[in-house]
């Protein structure tokens, strides 16, 4: 029988496949279409401290082998989330991780104080990168000062391990990393989205009403395997990869590179069973080449 499992050192997953933030809605959203038990884990829809109504539509647009959205992490804010959804999510026997939000450092914070003192959360997942939502013209993970600052006051709030998501819109991915390492995150999880857009030739209209949104999907997939390569590289933390990971194939891709982990997004709207189907092929995988451990291929890019 193959051992699917994966230590992250600060919290084991049952196998390395977690569901991405923003496109597996709070979770329960799936349980009808897949048993939740069966993943490695799955992160929430970002929370901020309050409610948020998000970006106004048109919001998503597809293009050629991806998606840009501009939703602007619209959700229900951290106490409905804690009073209403969290007691259906905690018997679930997997990791639950919870995308932190905020417009500030202090919002981040507050979520996080919040958040404490509820039962059933595995860690953080601070969101500091989505393109289409800014911090005085510019997301923190942008900026390798803002970076160390943010995770290191949150680091200082919470009593959970935190995972820092990075973003792809930079000159040096690693820098960044290696900033949010410094300050004291658990983990690093990348890419988030890349900023693009798209524009109706015949009314020359941005096809979203932001104009500019997060391009995911598989058009991502190969720039996103290089920069999780390179972080893996540098970092001495867990790197979480994602980025266009649609198959089992594309998944053992990231772990070769070196994640730790991968997340499933964009996949999750084409199939929502695709989190338990990316698992099966990674079983399969190891059982035709007798592979003992999942986890003894990680990093082994040759």
């Amino acid at each position: 029988m193959t051992d699917l499992s994966i230590d992250l050192g600060f919290m084991k997953l049952k196998n390395p496949v977690i569901a991405a933030s923003g496109t597996f809605g709070y979770g329960i959203e799936f349980a009808p279409f897949i048993d939740l038990n069966h993943l490695g884990g799955f992160i929430v829809k970002g929370l901020y401290y309050s409610s948020r109504e998000g970006n106004p539509p048109p919001r998503l647009v597809e293009t050629s082998s991806g998606l840009i959205n501009a939703i602007g992490l619209q959700g229900i804010g951290v106490k409905r989330f804690s009073e209403e959804i969290l007691p259906c999510l905690i018997d679930y026997d997997t990791s639950i991780i919870i995308n932190v939000c905020g417009e500030h450092e202090d919002e981040y914070a507050a979520v996080v104080d919040l958040l404490n003192h509820q039962p059933g959360i595995s860690a953080y997942e601070l969101n500091i990168s989505c393109p289409n939502v800014k911090k005085d013209g510019k997301c923190p993970a942008l900026d390798p000062e803002t970076t160390y600052s943010v995770v290191k006051l949150v680091k200082k709030s919470s009593t959970r391990p935190i995972i820092t998501k990075l973003s792809p819109n930079v000159t040096d991915i690693t820098e960044i990393a290696f900033s949010a390492q410094e300050a004291g995150s658990d983990a690093v999880s990348l890419v988030n989205t890349f900023l693009a857009m798209a524009i109706d030739p015949n009314t020359r209209k941005p096809k979203l009403a932001n104009i500019l949104g997060g391009l995911s999907g598989p058009a991502i997939k190969p720039i996103a395997l290089r920069m999780v390569y390179q972080a893996a590289g540098r970092l001495k933390i867990p790197v979480i990869g994602m980025g266009g990971i649609c198959t089992g194939g594309d998944a053992l891709e990231f772990l070769i590179a070196g994640a730790r982990a991968v997340e499933i997004g964009t996949a999750n709207f084409i199939d929502p069973e695709a989190t338990v189907k990316i698992i099966d092929e990674l079983d399969n995988f190891c059982r035709e080449r007798k592979i003992g451990k999942l986890e003894t291929i990680i990093g082994t890019m040759k």
